[in-house]
């Protein structure tokens, strides 16, 4: 998959321009929060929403930063993945 990636975004778009995934976070002092993961339904299932996050969490630790999340999923994969990837 080629992930748009910006500042505090990562997202994917379809053949039409469509953004069809995305993920969401904002720098709170030295923590990075995570507060907004979506994937169109037409994508469900696939692993893209984890593979968003999973992301995150690696563009996070390149800062040297912790990283936290506000939004349910981004939650539940970061307490599924703490042990492996040190978040």
């Amino acid at each position: 998959m080629n992930f748009i990636k910006e500042k505090y975004r990562i997202y994917l778009k379809d053949d039409n321009d469509k953004v069809v995934a995305e993920l969401n976070f904002k720098k709170e002092g030295d923590v990075y929060n995570i507060y907004h993961t979506f994937v169109d339904e037409s994508l469900r299932g696939k692993g893209i929403a984890s593979t968003l996050v999973k992301e995150a969490v690696n563009y996070i630790k390149e800062k040297h930063c912790k990283v936290i999340a506000s939004c349910s999923y981004a939650n539940s994969w970061l307490e599924r993945h703490a042990n492996k990837n040190s978040v």
